[in-house]
């Protein structure tokens, strides 16, 4: 058996038909058979490749579908035009590192911030896309219910973490310290992306709390690419 066949059933988690392969008997059609095989299973492959990469862009939660095709370059503010090859390469998301985008409203950080959460779904990145005051709701509710271990769990697990519109809405405290204990959790193990219409000075205006405030902007903004 040839070795991209043997690799494409471990891959696809052929194991029988590995087997049934690895016992086929020398013959004048052997060579058609084993062709056939290995291109039925590339075909496979594909296949379950596009079925995850349009089930990934559905779970992720966008508002709309926007593409960096999409983006009318010269429109975007300076930050961004400057970052955005560097942005298209994914390249943050294997470092680990954030990417908060604050600016004023129309300039483009939403449309962006999908663009480049859709190209990691299709390169098989977990992706999900929250408003911000959502996400705080969900983690109130779970908290309510005793299901907060759970969703922070699913959370974590998220290879990019969008939150849109961060200052838009205020929260109370337990809100804040809760949306808190999300990102200390995905400190350095994975990237969470910000858009955000206020200055980091403000954000107390959001948290209310300074010393709250002060230490998530520690970690979030630890190694952080951030476009103005």
């Amino acid at each position: 058996m040839s070795a991209s066949i043997e690799e494409l059933c471990r891959t696809l988690r052929l194991s029988g038909l590995a087997a049934s392969v690895r016992e086929l008997e020398p013959g004048p059609y052997s060579e058609e058979i084993t062709g056939f095989l290995l291109q039925a299973l590339e075909n496979e492959y594909d296949l379950r490749l596009e079925r995850k990469r349009v089930n990934a862009i559905r779970t992720a939660g966008f508002p709309t579908m926007k593409r960096f095709d999409d983006l009318v370059v010269d429109l975007l503010p300076e930050d961004a035009r400057s970052y955005l090859s560097l942005l298209k390469n994914l390249d943050f998301l294997k470092e680990h590192q954030n990417v908060l985008m604050i600016g004023n409203s129309g300039t483009g950080k939403t449309h962006l911030a999908i663009a480049i959460g859709v190209l990691a779904c299709e390169q098989n990145y977990r992706v999900g896309f929250k408003t911000t005051a959502g996400l705080v709701n969900e983690l109130v509710e779970a908290k309510q219910e005793r299901r907060l271990t759970y969703l922070l769990r699913q959370l974590k697990r998220v290879d990019l973490l969008i939150l849109d519109e961060l200052g838009y809405i205020t929260f109370d405290l337990a809100g804040a310290e809760l949306l808190f204990q999300l990102l200390a959790s995905r400190y350095e193990t994975a990237s969470t992306l910000v858009t955000s219409n206020l200055m980091f000075s403000e954000w107390v205006k959001v948290f209310h709390d300074k010393s709250l405030t002060a230490a998530l902007l520690d970690r979030i903004t630890h190694r952080a690419l951030v476009l103005n």
